[in-house]
């Protein structure tokens, strides 16, 4: 089975890793969380690229066989970069689900929400340029959001508050979906939900970037890919690696994936920063 690297700044590519753990269960996984630095949002592109693309070349250190850039800033300001030091493996990146929202809205009105640094960055604004001209887009930075669920506060009233601010100009505007541009928001799911209801349409890419890196591993490792049905016994490694603190990790981990840890064999670790 293929060792496989999940990188975020902090605990949003957990969305990610849920998937990978649903889709491909046999395969092993190493999580890297460089949560002494997150949020990433709101640091400078030079910084993001430097630093994601130094944590990409510890996980091959580490003996990964393909690397899932799981955080939407880090995709969007380094992952070009990444590709080019990296060409030996495949490295599969997200992105807002923007053009999906373009297919999926019926009334032609979409929300993003996202950082700031995505946002910005070239890569969300040239996706952006390919699309239909009658499509609306409210773009919309969730400032302040990661912190809050980097700390735990997923449920909390601050929270619920500032999550209200954010959507108050995509609900204003009536827009029928919403798309959800950092790997953190899906943990906001319920919130999202009790602030503008059950009608708008969330747009999340989790399922179809593990689909990406399962056709991806089937292409360059042969073999090592051959289902995606897995019984208990025959489940890999998952080993979570941080630049915090690695039981906070792990605890919330447990909280916030829906794949049973108990039945693998898991371990954490802290990394330096």
């Amino acid at each position: 089975m293929a060792l496989i690297g999940v990188f975020d700044s902090g605990v949003g590519g957990l969305s990610i890793l849920d998937e990978a753990l649903r889709q491909l269960p046999q395969h092993n996984f190493i999580y890297l969380a460089d949560s002494a630095n997150a949020p990433y949002g709101e640091k400078s592109t030079d910084w993001i690229a430097l630093r994601s693309l130094k944590l990409c070349r510890y996980l091959v250190a580490q003996g990964c066989e393909a690397i899932v850039v799981a955080c939407n800033t880090a995709t969007a300001e380094a992952i070009a970069q990444i590709r080019l030091t990296l060409p030996q493996i495949p490295i599969i990146g997200v992105e807002p689900g923007i053009k999906p929202a373009a297919m999926q809205t019926q009334n032609g009105i979409v929300g993003v929400l996202a950082t700031q640094a995505t946002l910005n960055s070239d890569k969300f604004n040239a996706l952006l340029a390919t699309l239909p001209g009658d499509c609306q887009f409210i773009k919309q930075a969730g400032a302040g959001l990661v912190p809050l669920i980097e700390s735990g506060q997923i449920d909390s009233v601050a929270t619920l508050t500032l999550l209200e601010q954010h959507l108050t100009p995509i609900r204003l505007a009536g827009a029928d979906t919403l798309v959800l541009g950092c790997t953190h928001y899906p943990f906001l799911s319920p919130l999202i939900r009790k602030i503008i209801g059950n009608e708008i349409n969330l747009i999340d890419t989790g399922d179809a970037v593990i689909k990406q890196l399962a056709r991806q591993l089937l292409l360059q490792i042969p073999n090592r890919n051959e289902s995606n049905q897995s019984d208990d016994t025959n489940l890999g490694t998952l080993t979570f690696i941080t630049t915090g603190d690695s039981n906070k990790l792990l605890k919330m981990s447990k909280q916030l994936l829906q794949s049973p840890l108990q039945l693998r064999q898991v371990s954490a670790q802290q990394l330096p920063q």
